[in-house]
């Protein structure tokens, strides 16, 4: 490949300290990231001169190019490149770090988000599947839930769980990443489709990966014997082909995924079986909380909804005022 600077258009497949591998014409070429997308640029707006840089800012993202995103990029070398421009994203994982008051672009551009947990060891989350859940339907995302490891005896509170969401309307794949279970029927569901795989550490994220494309050969991970909980063996997000018309992103493992410019409301209706009381209130503004005549709380009483899934809104919804409240103080 000449060197020049005839722009091509690539995909992001994986990032790593500033460092981007750019997936063009079934090739992948090293890019570095042109200085100016680490910043905000403010143009000019003046109709009647040439737009020029007025003012330059530091992004509050960690990663102005993540895995996943569409970008244009020229070759320096025969391996190598630059990325002179990032397509606007038409959807994003995003996690907000509340230490540096930042957020970081897990995955970009993607279709449909596959959230993994298993059934047993470390067993089921439910608190935490909710934040998933919730995330994907604020990117605009068709969220998949895949319980893995059914090889593993299913304690009577795991299905319970999972039968609340297949009752809420998610699609729920059962498959077993050892014994196969499942993987047919999931890999289906993937073709033609950009997807993301996420969850907790430990619930074999990578080797459902490994089942789906026999000789990926991700480094698969142990649990904890004490804390149950796993260990991290994706550190950086990477994108998968499979076959021809089909994508799929292995992220890192996390435990905490913190909602990040979600606002109270949108929380409320990212729960499809809450969904249809939301207005029905007495008060306009009902927080679902301690006031009277809350059609929210009447049809948790009356059964229609699953009250730890009511809690589990209630304390997503009250985190996200928090975090405005702390987010308007900066």
């Amino acid at each position: 490949m000449t060197t020049g600077t005839h722009r091509l258009k690539g995909i992001v497949i994986r990032a790593s300290a500033g460092n981007y591998t750019v997936f063009h014409e079934g090739h992948e070429v090293l890019c570095t990231l042109r200085g100016n997308l680490k910043k905000e640029l403010v143009m000019t707006e003046s109709a009647s001169r040439a737009p020029r840089v007025i003012q330059a800012k530091r992004k509050r993202l960690t990663n102005p190019v993540a895995v996943g995103d569409t970008v244009w990029f020229h070759y320096t070398t025969s391996h190598q490149g630059v990325i002179t421009e990032v397509e606007p994203r038409r959807s994003a994982v995003v996690r907000f770090i509340p230490r540096t008051k930042e957020v970081q672009v897990i995955v970009a551009n993607i279709d449909l988000l596959l959230i993994v947990f298993s059934v047993l060891e470390p067993r089921l989350d439910p608190w935490q599947l909710d934040r998933f859940l919730v995330a994907a339907y604020a990117n605009g995302l068709n969220p998949v839930i895949v319980a893995n490891k059914c090889d593993l005896p299913i304690e009577p509170q795991t299905e319970h769980h999972l039968q609340v969401y297949a009752r809420c309307g998610y699609e729920v794949c059962r498959v077993s990443a050892t014994r196969g279970d499942g993987i047919d029927s999931l890999r289906e569901r993937l073709r033609g489709q950009i997807a993301a795989v996420c969850g907790p550490s430990g619930v074999g994220k990578s080797s459902i990966l490994n089942a789906l494309q026999p000789g990926l050969g991700l480094k698969v991970g142990q649990v904890g014997e004490t804390t149950h909980k796993g260990r991290h063996t994706t550190t950086l997000a990477q994108l998968f082909q499979l076959g021809e018309d089909s994508w799929i992103a292995d992220t890192p493992g996390m435990r905490n995924f913190e909602l990040w410019a979600v606002d109270a409301e949108t929380i409320w209706q990212a729960f499809p079986e809450i969904r249809p009381y939301l207005g029905e209130c007495y008060f306009p503004d009902c927080q679902h909380d301690t006031e009277p005549d809350c059609a929210v709380k009447e049809a948790v009483e009356q059964g229609k909804v699953d009250r730890r899934r009511y809690e589990s809104a209630l304390l997503l919804a009250k985190e996200a005022q928090e975090r405005q409240q702390t987010l308007g103080e900066r």
